[in-house]
């Protein structure tokens, strides 16, 4: 199953007030594992950077001045996530980005059907408990140490690791890919496992009867035993 997980970076939080969405980064997993190809870019707002959204992300408008526009990398955007289901943290603050840039562009937004919210997932989890990324990442022992600022390639990735402890861990995503390799190669026949078996230098077997002597010191050793139960 192929999966994306993507997190957005912004220049405020709400789109309907004029905020615009300035980095994407997207993970790819297939079966839970992720596959090492990601989708990342950074847009032209093509509005001024506020000093409280430039302090958690750490991009300024003067940085952005000379990326793309949005509208010049969503064809490649959508193409790279396809009709994969998409996993984010808060998704609807990452959806409502995405979805509004899409319709500035003349674009179908995506649907909101494809949409996994791990913040939801931590909740059923572990109720009661902190949700933000950085808590998560504590409970599962995954490094952060790297994470500065907030960045939407590094915190994808995060999440992406987050996503699958909260799945029911590593293992599952190693028994489904062994599921999918095995489901490849079809069935195997016992002669063919035994035609691969390496080839060793055999071995001779090992005597496991007792001895003669062995016996007769079992014997005086059962004869030494006062008023045994089976007697």
């Amino acid at each position: 199953m192929r999966e994306i997980v993507f997190d957005t970076e912004t220049t405020g939080l709400d789109p309907k007030t004029g905020d615009r969405m300035v980095e994407i980064g997207c993970i790819e997993l297939v079966n839970l594992v992720p596959t090492g190809a990601h989708y990342h870019a950074y847009f032209n707002p093509e509005r001024d950077m506020p000093a409280g959204a430039e302090a958690v992300h750490g991009l300024s408008a003067a940085f952005l001045s000379d990326k793309p526009l949005f509208r010049e990398h969503a064809a490649e955007l959508l193409d790279f996530i396809g009709d994969a289901p998409l996993i984010a943290h808060n998704a609807g603050f990452d959806f409502g980005f995405l979805n509004a840039e899409l319709t500035l562009c003349a674009l179908d937004p995506v649907c909101t059907s494809r949409m996994v919210d791990t913040v939801a997932l931590a909740r059923r989890r572990h109720p009661g408990a902190k949700l933000s990324l950085d808590a998560l990442c504590t409970r599962y022992g995954i490094d952060r140490s790297h994470r500065v600022k907030h960045g939407a390639l590094l915190d994808a990735e995060l999440l992406a690791q987050v996503y699958v402890e909260l799945k029911g861990g590593r293992q599952i995503g190693l028994e489904l890919a062994a599921e999918a390799v095995a489901a490849e190669a079809g069935p195997v026949q016992l002669d063919q496992v035994v035609r691969q078996t390496p080839a060793g230098p055999r071995r001779e077997p090992r005597p496991h009867q007792a001895s003669a002597a062995e016996l007769a010191r079992h014997r005086e050793f059962m004869a030494a035993i006062e008023k045994p139960l089976w007697g």
